[in-house]
């Protein structure tokens, strides 16, 4: 057994029981909860059985402890009150009989799959830590932390936004939200490009490119924006809203924008 086999069956170990738990819930969007800790599960099961201490095994274990841990406790914050998240209540509908085996396969198992092939530098890390610190672990840090605190503190205005009463029903437009739709998006796809660089020092590094071209594809084109935005599609304050913002990479709002 090597760190990607061991890591493949521990994932798919996590992501059944997962499934069996949503099944008792009826509540598929517990997925979105677990998907961060799958990469700490995962991550810190591979080091211990595969890690020596080295100083980069340590870097990226830590880091994707931090983003994952925080990633599922402001989900599971957010979904308090809210039931199953309508994505998911959208294909209980549609799939009918054969809503079981679909969503194991093409929920849990799927979601196991990104999980393993997104967290590749930290795979990679772990298998052959490599050398020395040099500059690219410098700018990987540091591209990590920016895209961490911009992911974090856009989950955090975007929860302090529709907590307030007189916002119900009404587009967030402030605050990072002014200046990309998707802050959390952004930030989140940056801090994968972080590990990324970080993991070019070790053997076969070049590799992990995947995981943040993977990241960038499903935010731009799959489970990400279009399926977010598809909700609001005909809510005209959002259709001016998305006239004047870019998606993802922040940038200033064009004409027409108001001023928070």
């Amino acid at each position: 057994m090597n760190v990607f086999l061991l890591s493949i069956i521990i994932l798919t170990a996590y992501m059944t029981l997962v499934f069996c738990l949503a099944m008792y819930l009826e509540d598929n969007s517990i997925v979105d909860v677990a998907y961060g800790v799958a990469f700490v599960v995962s991550s810190w099961t591979v080091f211990i059985v595969y890690g020596d201490d080295h100083p980069r095994q340590w870097l990226v274990i830590l880091l994707v402890t931090a983003w994952g841990l925080r990633l599922a406790g402001h989900i599971f914050l957010r979904k308090q009150g809210e039931g199953e998240d309508f994505r998911y209540r959208q294909w209980r509908d549609q799939w009918g009989g054969t809503f079981v085996w679909r969503s194991f396969l093409q929920i849990f198992m799927l979601q196991g799959a990104v999980v393993f092939l997104v967290s590749l530098p930290v795979l990679l890390v772990i298998a052959q830590p490599g050398g020395a610190f040099g500059l690219l672990d410098l700018a990987g840090i540091l591209v990590w932390l920016f895209g961490f605190a911009f992911e974090a503190v856009g989950d955090w205005q975007l929860l302090r936004f529709k907590r307030q009463p007189q916002n119900r029903g009404q587009i967030i437009q402030s605050g990072l939200w002014r200046y990309t739709r998707h802050p959390n998006y952004f930030g989140e796809a940056l801090l994968w490009w972080g590990l990324f660089l970080i993991a070019l020092k070790v053997p076969y590094g070049a590799v992990a490119i995947i995981s943040p071209i993977l990241i960038d594809f499903l935010l731009l084109k799959v489970s990400g924006i279009p399926m977010l935005e598809a909700k609001y599609a005909k809510n005209p304050e959002f259709v001016a809203y998305k006239k004047r913002t870019n998606a993802l990479v922040p940038w200033f709002p064009r004409s027409g924008a108001h001023n928070d």
